[in-house]
């Protein structure tokens, strides 16, 4: 499948999942058989391996965060693996946002070097206050060649996450050109009060579409409590993110409500995954992107519910079948907070809207004692997929450990699949 629309003598040819923060939409969907999304026995991923980028286990180094990657093409024949990651010291304090990349499909990375626009900016009115970016997600834009790191801005008095005088909170970008410069810090923009309080795509995953739009889904709220998820459009050009549309919201009234959304496209349809606050994640579908049909807790193809402890999930999408990147309640980490190691995937079943229980694996195990001796099992909460290859896709996630000292190595869980995936990225020169 060739796109209809020259992308420059590097031409972008296949889709990539929304899994890997970048998909091209529309003439690229994959209709998969009924038969094979259906048949609970197929095996699609061949096997799952564990590889360890970076070292802190000790506390001899740094603990990097928010490993987020897409693919790019390169001057080369072989595509670039892009990541953006950031290190943490503490609850919800990370440092400047910095990139590095792997000419190899993340066998081996460039040091990580900064960048400027994702950094932290005193804040001339509040004494002290330092304005930085997190949950930033990565993502190759075929149309115009550049990379959108998409995250959201935090505030930090000292070392440490300003809980006293947190102000509202919105989306902030940085764009990479394809000479690999990058602009200044940017906002998504948005005048609506119901997003007066927070509105975000953070961490999320998102979609290009063929006209070069990008589909994605934001949490917001007017106040700190029932924030609302919903589905958006945005144009961008190679400088300026702008909000197009943005759908009926679905809502929650636990707790601070429905959080963290990310969206892929599967079988013609968009759906959106949701970390929530009352014991479930949630599942929504939509024909458009924009208008989601209720919300559906996840659940195992039997019925029984799915345990969630308010975390992020995400998706990784193969042509022959949509599968979620989860935690979860289990006998081995009843003690570690909020369920955070290990990473599970299972298949969806894309019409009945549930996770189907045989088809379930470990990604990333669990590390030591989730019973006896939580407090040094490291967490895994905040991850990424993304497809490097037709037939490679990865998790890539930092530990830490927020009771031992924010301990944690860098680690990417390689996927291997039986059958190519014809969503994954394919560039040539």
């Amino acid at each position: 499948m060739i796109h209809n629309q020259a992308l420059s003598r590097r031409t972008f040819l296949r889709s990539a999942s929304t899994g890997s923060a970048l998909a091209v939409a529309g003439s690229f969907a994959y209709q998969a058989s009924a038969d094979s999304t259906s048949r609970q026995t197929d095996k699609l991923i061949a096997s799952i391996t564990k590889e360890t980028l970076r070292r802190n286990r000790d506390g001899s180094s740094k603990t990097w965060f928010h490993p987020r990657c897409c693919m790019i093409p390169s001057q080369s024949d072989s595509p670039v693996l892009f990541m953006n990651l950031q290190v943490i010291g503490g609850s919800d304090y990370f440092g400047p946002v910095h990139w590095s990349e792997s000419n190899d499909l993340g066998k081996t990375w460039s040091q990580p070097q900064s960048i400027p626009a994702l950094g932290r900016d005193p804040m001339k009115e509040h004494e002290g206050l330092m304005a930085g970016v997190c949950d930033v997600t990565p993502q190759y834009h075929p149309m115009t060649e550049t990379i959108l790191s998409l995250g959201h801005v935090v505030f930090y008095r000292g070392p440490r996450f300003a809980r006293g005088d947190q102000l509202a909170r919105y989306p902030v970008y940085a764009v990479r050109k394809k000479d690999g410069s990058w602009s200044e810090r940017k906002i998504l923009k948005w005048d609506d009060p119901r997003g007066s309080f927070i509105y975000t795509n953070n961490c999320g995953q998102r979609i290009v579409m063929p006209n070069g739009d990008i589909m994605m889904s934001f949490t917001f709220g007017s106040n700190s409590k029932s924030r609302m998820v919903a589905g958006v459009r945005c144009s961008f050009d190679d400088n300026e993110l702008n909000i197009l549309e943005v759908g009926p919201a679905l809502k929650s009234n636990v707790g601070r409500g429905l959080l963290e959304p990310s969206i892929t496209q599967f079988q013609d349809h968009f759906f959106m995954t949701i970390r929530a606050e009352d014991g479930h994640g949630y599942v929504a579908v939509s024909k458009d992107g924009l208008n989601y049909q209720q919300k559906t807790a996840w659940a195992w193809d039997d019925g029984k519910p799915i345990g969630m402890s308010t975390t992020q999930q995400h998706w990784l999408t193969h042509s022959d079948g949509l599968f979620l990147v989860y935690t979860r309640e289990d006998p081995s980490n009843k003690n570690v907070i909020r369920w955070r190691a290990p990473l599970w995937v299972a298949k969806v079943d894309p019409e009945k809207l549930c996770l189907i229980r045989e088809t379930e694996q470990t990604v990333l195990p669990l590390v030591g004692d989730g019973i006896n001796d939580p407090n040094n099992v490291a967490l895994m909460g905040n991850f990424d997929v993304t497809n490097l290859s037709p037939n490679e896709s990865c998790v890539t996630v930092g530990e830490w450990t927020p009771r031992a000292g924010a301990k944690g190595d860098l680690l990417l869980a390689r996927i291997r699949w039986n059958k190519p995936n014809q969503l994954a990225p394919v560039f040539s020169r």
